[in-house]
């Protein structure tokens, strides 16, 4: 879900539309936009995406107004529950991000006081509470009022016919302020409102701001406070499609450079030593790393390079099943992965190391995201924005920034020394992936037919094909398991028959010799196995069936070479099969409520 906001001296609808149509990656269930004109305020709702029917809301004029895309969570897929929301008197209309916990008591409360309700939704009751507490007469005090009544994560956007005034209040949910001159923008996320602003404030949590043509008035606990300035570091051309067919795959010819600016944040220039200490903790005792989704998996790859070359206890964790048994106490690590920096299951579970004693460090892309704010530091991957649901060089450059928190970790390590030079490389060593698809389209016109995979591999290919696997079910629909090659005798062999696909991961390691008895063993239950291995691997070309050869690089290396073949190849699967791959069904760019 994703809202909008825009107070200033432009016809506010094209305005709003325009920002909604960047994030409907972020949901697309419906959308709505409210704007206040003579009349009153006018609502148009609509089932389906902002291009689908933007038509139906072109007629509104103001340059005031709300608007909103909703992924949805509480209440279904319906013009009723679509934002925004309004109060009995057709004074207030909001909208909403988060949850609202104690919805049902306050929904209770307010009916038996006369509030009548046209929806099934949590956010709705926001809209009532607020005139329940005055807010036709003063909508920054009533709103203040609701938001001590309102338990749960959030960020909301209320307007205010009589008033003519925008008040938007942020808890545990991202809300962006971008400044213009003589205008004022709200959003979720920066890529919404790129084209209009360079400037933003970020709200902190528990934060209420008055926003108007000349800028924002900001409280916090009853207190006027100033939040700072950022300037925006992207532009709005990185938010296009540039001539692709699709996000995914622009996002995917992206990330030689991604992990040429990623690198650079932490390898040392010419002449230096090393790089710029980015840590707040030189010598931890341990390492607990944290992550959700393709983050996670990034987590479990850092896992096995920290262990081998630290010497020290590493773990990685969903972020979301973080139990007190997990934490090491005072002199440990906490690293938080976040590709928006906002996703909620991984700042809950950072806060609470942090409350034990552990010192905290985040891996994001977003400058200003909450989990900057919540991290003793910060090392920002500089990926740029990315639009497309499925994460593709977010993941490569959270895995270069994990090679180069091993650098700063163990700078004099012999193994070190092969990362250092290696990262150097591995941009071009992308890119000539990228330049040879077509052995790579034909492995996808192959598997398109297929409801069921494996995708194997061991060491450092194991988070690896559990990457792959989830890219293959987020974009092509195709059921896929990563799992460890040793592990598919302990009951996964019993899925193996002609109609059931294999992808072995074959590295140049120590479990070479293992992978390929592996693939042996598969083939001789009657799938069809495609392997990704070093060019010119003779060995592995005997017995697989398919082979997807990669450059070959350093064992650090491989796992990004293999990872770039499987996003390739779950993109071509699912363009073959008619996926909607930017927008897989049921998902959304990032998750930001438990």
């Amino acid at each position: 879900m994703r809202n909008l906001g825009y107070v200033g001296y432009r016809p506010a609808v094209p305005v709003l539309l325009n920002s909604l149509e960047r994030v409907t990656y972020r949901g697309y269930d419906s959308f709505g936009v409210a704007l206040v004109d003579h009349n009153g305020i006018e609502m148009v709702k609509s089932l389906g995406t902002v291009e689908e029917h933007r038509k139906r809301a072109e007629h509104l004029q103001g340059s005031i107004g709300i608007d909103h895309t909703r992924w949805a969570t509480v209440g279904g897929v319906s013009e009723a529950n679509a934002h925004p929301h309004m109060d009995c008197t057709g004074d207030i209309a909001i909208v909403h991000n988060g949850d609202i916990d104690n919805f049902r008591h306050l929904k209770q409360r307010l009916q038996s006081e006369g509030h009548v309700f046209k929806s099934e939704t949590d956010s709705e009751v926001i809209a009532h509470l607020i005139e329940a507490h005055g807010g036709r007469q003063s909508l920054v005090k009533a709103t203040k009022k609701a938001l001590k009544e309102l338990e749960g994560p959030l960020a909301v956007a209320v307007l205010h016919r009589p008033s003519r005034q925008l008040v938007v209040a942020r808890r545990e949910s991202p809300l962006v302020i971008g400044l213009g001159e003589g205008e004022t923008f709200v959003a979720s996320d920066v890529p919404a409102i790129l084209p209009y602003i360079h400037r933003v404030v970020y709200l902190e949590d528990g934060d209420i701001a008055l926003a108007s043509e000349s800028g924002i008035t900001v409280w916090n606990s009853g207190q006027e406070v100033t939040r700072s300035v950022h300037q925006v570091a992207w532009s709005a051309d990185q938010i296009s499609k540039a001539g692709y067919d699709h996000f995914m795959l622009k996002e995917i010819h992206e990330q030689p450079q991604a992990i040429h600016d990623t690198a650079a944040e932490g390898l040392p220039a010419a002449g230096q030593a090393s790089a710029t200490p980015m840590l707040p903790v030189e010598d931890p005792s341990a390492v607990l790393l944290l992550g959700c989704g393709t983050s996670y998996h990034a987590a479990l790859l850092g896992e096995q390079v920290l262990s081998s070359m630290l010497g020290i206890p590493v773990s990685a964790r969903v972020a979301s099943e973080l139990h007190e048994g997990a934490f090491q106490g005072p002199g440990s690590l906490a690293v938080a992965f976040s590709q928006s920096g906002e996703t909620s299951d991984t700042i809950t579970a950072l806060r609470r190391a942090k409350d034990s004693g552990y010192r905290s460090l985040a891996i994001t892309n977003v400058m200003g995201s909450s989990i900057t704010r919540l991290a003793d530091s910060t090392l920002y991957t500089r990926a740029g924005p990315e639009v497309a649901v499925a994460s593709t060089k977010s993941f490569v450059s959270q895995v270069v920034a994990l090679y180069l928190l091993a650098l700063h970790l163990a700078p004099e390590r012999a193994k070190a020394a092969g990362i250092r030079q290696q990262l150097r490389s591995l941009p071009s060593k992308v890119g000539q992936i990228l330049a040879n698809t077509e052995a790579i389209e034909a492995a996808a016109r192959g598997l398109a037919p297929f409801q069921h995979m494996f995708i194997v591999a061991k060491g450092l290919g194991v988070p690896v094909a559990m990457e792959g696997a989830l890219k293959f079910k987020e974009v092509a629909y195709l059921h896929t398991e990563g799992y460890p090659a040793g592990e598919l005798k302990h009951g996964p062999f019993a899925m193996l028959d002609q109609n059931t696909p294999v992808i072995a991961l074959v590295g140049n390691d120590q479990h070479r010799t293992r992978m390929l008895t592996a693939i042996k063993e598969i083939k001789a239950r009657g799938p069809q196995v495609i392997a990704v291995a070093d060019r010119d691997d003779a060995e592995t070309a005997a017995f697989a069936d398919v082979v997807i050869p990669i450059p070959r690089s350093d064992v650090f290396m491989a796992p990004v070479l293999q990872t770039v073949v499987l996003q390739l190849m779950s993109y071509y699967t699912a363009r073959e099969r008619g996926c909607p791959i930017d927008r897989p069904r049921n998902l959304a760019k990032s998750v930001t409520v438990p």
